[in-house]
């Protein structure tokens, strides 16, 4: 018999240890592992990690096998881990129920326990009485399922559990909003059950996607119908928003030990090498000690001062916790396996000798990883003085099996009996490597032939829709019907993928479904649901960041592919010729770049090769997934001719159930033509005024309902109250709204009893001037009778007001009128279908939103993700009744989300969005700008193109300087607003048409004089006599309102803030007090703190005054370094500003001011010409606010002659 080899022998050892400490839990029905000998509850997390150390043992074994005994082991030991994964699985399998409600509800009530019992796999403790919902579970889950796979190991036998492991997919792939208990089981650090955001799920749900798309489940011996599916777009929402929070762990927790696992083994999700240690180098800097790593700042977890009798801690409490937190010598294990993967022999060796230090030893060689290290109860005040001073005792679990386990796995890739790639055979580990240029090809394609002439006409070639079949193409959302299909089972009551929209990157690969092979046009070409796809410059601007976005975000094999469709409505007016922005891009993309990005334009059969494609396999004919529930359904239906690209160039004989299917949806979303066209008779009197308020239109309401109104004639003259068109002012003074009357007069049919008459009132839609007075019309029976009452015009049945709506909405569109199409789409209540995503976008990368304007009963808050109809309804209800305004603040929430996906260093020290703030800040400007008033700025803003107004906003965002021009509108337009075009502002501060007027400007400017006048004044009254003190005038107050509006301060504010709350008992901020027992239970760089200070800066409704109150807080701060202990109690920030407001004054009338220069603002007090001042400077604001702050101090201050300075 031959010898045992030397490296036989240690592998035996390990196996002695892995068998004394780990194995001997696994139970022998579940193979789950109980947690120690008292514990018979197994944690999915827990036996993941615990199970590694058996699966790379066997794989060593098989590596190094001396005799066929080794051969048998490691047999042995892997299917000691085949069974723990499917005792997990079985857990799992039996709260089918749970994954089905959570893909809709994303509830805490609703989601896979954390636990189960080791001997029965059923569940331990109730839904609410454990922090159950731990994405980051679930995900290890399945990205080691996939590694396990992909290493030869057979988990999964039947097709029904692959389509649960489908369904756990969906499970996770919202992880980026979904607030959960972590990696900890505590969410937030106070303990009191409140889940939050957590950047160690997000990532190991982004690796875990990852891993699993396009894995084969069966391994060698599977098929299509085996294979898993993930979304990319999915994907990428995880990375984006992991970017916006590491190095935090989460808004209550500034940095986590736990994020190891995912910068490094086993998740790897983190592809910038930069962020991987900043990480790493907080996690050492703030959390290691000489036992291992504290979890978190201010753990109280299982230390002397923690109360073992209640599971909470008070708020005020977490101070008590600080410098004696547990440490964890788990965590020296990651970093012990990331020093193998990083080859850096030096941490290997550094955390080996480390280990050997605190690993407790018995008998036999068995050595034995402890849970961790507490400070004892007696020396707990010595270590409070001295960090790492004291010397610790081991507490909690002996062993801990999670850090055993990493333990085992780490020497035996230390001492070569594995190789890396054994334990990752995926390549997770390259994910930080070098990625190669990505060449988007981009495939134009003309919607009719028509259309492709006009192109060819402009030297254009490109092919028709009708020309590349057998190839297909539609638009996206065919792509997200289709998706919904994945996943179902009828046996587990699965209901598949739950209806999303599918981004660019999903679009951007070609399916081969049913063996045909499909494109799918991107979203935002897609016109069905909201108005931006109608404004060509949008469309281009549009497809501008989608390339942007695929040249940064592409991972997949292949080459993306967008397929570009120009349809009818990119062309100009009469339809004669391709829209200009949209000839100039084609012309743009044909030169190989675009927008930053490069690309390859070309026909789609030469793309076929170099594309990436995916098998939709789960639409085969004899798999048991049906399109049509019922088989008599949705045969012979006629084809669409809007909107989608019909099939009636196959033979209408061979159409199959996809076909007729894909036909059903694009069915449901056609547009038909009712309304008749406005009337050119310009004699007659106008029906309506320009302007009808809502209220008008609810008071004839209610007298049809025969309410007592006042009004007794059906004559009423209009009183103009908060309208939804024309006298909707957003500048003056948004608080009130003032009555005006005017002499317009509404005429309204009536029937023999006085009553409102509908039936005449239809027919007058004949008779209408303009498109708008078709509107206001279909808007009074909207609101009378509702959306589907039928109308009956011109005699034909099933024409609803919905209907003539939505007629009217195309027409405005070819007419690009926005103000009707943003009314229409109010009156429709149509939302933007990726509105919720939006909405989550911005809340995932820490930015509050606020919706309505101020002040706060009026403005809506929303910290957490909404489903889109919840959302819609906020929105509406925070608006007032407004729709117009309703619509806009979805769309600049569009806007904002787009921004913070392609531009995040816009929103840098910015937290919470007011969009009703930043809505009237926009009219502002105008006003400014244009030199009108309010009500003529806030119509002009109703007008923008969604292409200006998205400008604007960036203008406003980036606190650029900006111009905007009238421009003429062609005479037949039936708009009445002006139209505006907006353009940013040259080095030398002047558009090119504006030098070239600009010596007659500065002999305009020497008529008027030059008496200032107040910079807020936008009324049309006092604008004769403005423009003094040249153009720089009301410059630093604009950048303080705009500053005010959009929350941001300046960098490092919140932690300087924290500073000075230690030195204090608070702040008071306009009556609301910042208390310094904040300090207490908040770290100085958590967002949670951040967001605290902020909702007291928040009740100030001025954004200017808040501004000045964050640049007191600032100058303030400044003290907080010099060596003084207390400078007071509570400190009044306010009185500081009214303090150096006064300085302000005294020292202009000592130079003699007299009259409007002196002028306050009557709201807050503070001169007008204070909110002018640049902050540096003599005469700055800040030369002020320190005088003040010394004169308020003055007892705390040092008594030396140089405070003054």
């Amino acid at each position: 018999m031959r010898s045992r080899s030397n490296s036989g022998v240690r592998l035996d050892g390990y196996a002695r240890l892995v068998q004394r400490t780990i194995l001997c839990h696994q139970n022998p029905v579940t193979g789950l592992l109980s947690a120690g000998a008292d514990h018979k509850d197994a944690w999915v997390r827990d036996n993941i990690y615990s199970i590694l150390a058996v699966w790379g043992l066997g794989m060593a074994y098989r590596k190094n096998a001396d005799r066929d005994e080794d051969k048998a082991k490691a047999y042995e030991l892997e299917q000691n881990v085949v069974k723990l994964m499917r005792g997990l699985l079985q857990c799992m399998m039996r709260q089918v129920d749970k994954v089905e409600k959570f893909k809709l509800t994303q509830s805490t009530k609703d989601c896979l326990h954390a636990k189960y019992n080791s001997a029965t796999c059923a569940t331990v403790v109730g839904d609410d009485q454990w922090g159950h919902l731990q994405v980051d579970a679930t995900s290890l889950y399945l990205l080691f399922l996939a590694q396990m796979t992909a290493s030869g190991l057979r988990i999964i036998f039947t097709l029904d559990e692959v389509t649960f492991i489908q369904n756990l997919v969906f499970y996770i792939e919202a992880a980026y909003k979904v607030a959960d208990y972590g990696i900890w089981e505590r969410g937030d650090k106070t303990n009191q059950g409140i889940p939050e955001l957590n950047a160690s799920s997000v990532g190991m749900a982004k690796a875990a996607l990852e891993a699993i798309d396009e894995l084969d489940l069966f391994g060698a011996h599977g098929g299509h119908k085996s294979v898993i599916h993930v979304l990319p777009d999915e994907v990428e929402h995880c990375q984006s928003i992991l970017y916006s929070m590491l190095p935090r762990a989460s808004t209550s927790k500034e940095i986590d030990a736990g994020l190891l696992s995912i910068i490094s083994y086993p998740a790897f999700a983190v592809e910038d090498l930069n962020l991987v240690n900043v990480t790493k180098s907080e996690i050492i800097s703030k959390l290691q000690g000489r036992y291992g790593c504290c979890r978190f700042l201010r753990d109280g977890y299982k230390t002397p001062r923690e109360d073992p009798s209640r599971l909470h801690y008070d708020p005020a409490e977490l101070k008590l916790f600080e410098n004696i937190e547990c440490e964890w010598p788990v965590f020296w294990t990651y970093f012990l396996i990331d020093g193998v993967f990083n080859e850096d022999k030096i941490q290997v060796q550094e955390y080996r000798e480390a280990l050997e230090g605190i690993l407790i030893r018995e008998k036999h060689g068995i050595v034995l990883m402890p849970e961790l290290y507490a400070v004892p109860a007696e020396k707990v005040d010595e270590e409070y003085e001295n960090p790492h001073s004291v010397d610790r005792i081991p507490v909690g679990k002996l062993p801990h099996l999670w850090g055993q386990s990493l333990y085992v796995l780490s020497c035996l890739l230390a001492e070569g009996f594995l190789a890396v790639g054994e334990i990752d055979p995926l390549n997770r580990r390259f994910s930080t490597g070098i990625k190669p240029d990505v060449v988007v090809q981009v495939t134009v394609l003309a919607e009719s032939n028509q259309i492709k002439n006009l192109l060819q006409d402009h030297g254009i070639n490109v092919q028709s829709i009708a020309d590349i079949y057998p190839l297909r193409v539609q638009p996206a959302r065919i792509l997200s019907n289709l998706y919904t299909m994945l996943g179902r089972n009828k046996s587990m009551k699965l209901s598949g993928r739950p209806h999303r929209h599918i981004g660019v990157l999903g679009t951007s690969k070609l399916y081969m479904i049913r063996n045909q092979i499909f494109a799918f046009t991107p979203q935002f070409t897609d016109q069905h649901h909201f108005y931006l796809a109608l404004d060509n410059q949008m469309i281009v601007e549009m497809l501008k960041m989608e390339l942007a976005y695929l040249t940064s975000c592409w991972r997949m094999t292949g080459r993306p592919t967008l397929t570009f469709p120009i349809t009818h409505t990119m062309l100009v007016d009469d339809g004669t010729d391709i829209h200009p922005a949209v000839l100039a891009s084609i012309r743009k993309l044909e030169d190989g770049y675009f927008g930053g990005a490069r690309v390859k334009i070309g026909k789609l059969s030469e793309f076929l090769t170099t594309s990436s494609h995916t098998y939709l396999s789960f639409l085969d004919p004899d798999c048991d997934v049906k399109l049509f529930d019922d088989p008599d359904e949705g045969r012979n239906s006629p084809d669409s001719e809007y909107g989608g690209y019909s099939a009636n160039f196959c033979e209408k004989e061979s159409q199959d159930e996809l076909d007729q299917y894909i036909n059903d949806v694009l069915q449901s979303t056609a547009l038909k033509s009712y309304l008749p066209p406005t009337s050119k008779t310009a004699n007659q009197p106008p029906m309506f005024s320009a302007s009808h308020s809502t209220k008008e239109i609810l008071s004839i309401m209610a007298k049809t309902k025969g309410w007592e109104v006042p009004a007794v004639s059906m004559t009423l003259p209009t009183k103009v109250l908060n309208t939804h068109r024309k006298s909707l002012n957003l500048v003056d003074n948004p608080h009130f709204f003032e009555i005006k009357d005017c002499e317009s007069v509404l005429r309204l049919p009536e029937d023999a009893h006085g009553d409102l008459d509908c039936k005449k009132l239809v027919e007058q839609l004949k008779e209408c001037p303009t498109l708008h007075d078709q509107a206001d019309i279909l808007y009074i029976l909207h609101i009378l009778k509702g959306a589907d009452w039928d109308t009956e015009l011109d005699g034909q049945y099933g024409v609803t007001v919905h209907c003539l709506l939505n007629d009217l909405y195309r027409k405005a569109g070819l007419n690009q009128e926005w103000g009707l199409i943003r009314y229409i789409s109010g009156i429709l209540k149509k939302r933007v279908e990726v509105l919720a995503e939006a909405c989550t976008d911005l809340l995932s990368h820490h930015k509050q939103l606020t919706v309505g304007l101020p002040p706060e009963p009026r403005e809506k808050i929303i910290t957490t993700p909404l489903p889109p109809e919840e959302l819609t309804d906020l929105i509406y209800e925070a608006s007032g009744q407004d729709i117009s305004i309703a619509v806009l603040t979805q769309e600049i929430m569009m806007y904002l989300a787009m921004y913070v996906r392609s531009q995040p260093s816009l929103f840098v020290e910015m937290l919470r969005l007011r969009i009703g703030l930043i809505i009237q800040v926009m009219a502002t400007e105008l006003a400014r700008s244009l030199k009108c008033s309010g009500e003529e700025a806030s119509e002009s803003l109703m007008n923008l193109s969604p292409f200006d107004m998205k400008n604007l906003l960036h203008h406003i965002l980036s606190g650029k300087e900006f111009g905007v021009e009238r421009s003429l509108r062609p005479v037949d337009s039936s708009s009445s607003s002006p139209a505006i075009s907006i353009h940013e502002m040259g080095n030398s501060g002047a558009t090119k048409t504006e030098r070239s007027g600009i010596t007659k400007l500065k002999s305009e400017m020497k008529q008027r004089g030059s008496t200032p006048s107040s910079p807020t004044s936008t009324s049309p009254a006092g604008s004769s006599g403005e423009t003094s003190w040249g153009d720089r005038k009301g410059q630093w107050l604009r950048r303080r309102r705009l500053d005010g509006a959009i929350n941001r301060v300046p960098v490092g504010f919140y932690e300087k803030v924290w500073k000075i709350l230690q030195k204090c008992h608070g702040l008071s901020i306009d009556g609301y007090v910042l208390p310094s027992s904040t300090t207490r239970e908040m770290t100085p760089c958590e967002i949670k703190f951040a967001v605290h200070v902020e909702s007291v800066l928040n009740h100030v409704p001025q954004p200017e005054y808040r501004q000045l109150l964050v640049e007191a807080i600032l100058v303030l701060t400044f003290l907080s370094d010099i060596e003084v202990n207390s400078i007071g109690g509570i400190i009044h920030v306010d009185r500081i500003v009214h303090m150096a407001n006064d300085l302000f004054l005294q020292e202009l009338k000592s130079f003699g001011a007299t009259g409007s220069i002196l002028e306050k603002d009557l709201a807050t007090g503070i001169c007008h010409f204070f909110y002018d001042s640049a902050p540096s400077g003599a005469y700055g604001t800040m030369t002020y606010l320190t005088k003040a702050i010394i004169i308020y101090l003055h007892d705390f201050l040092p008594s030396t002659g140089c405070a003054m300075q």
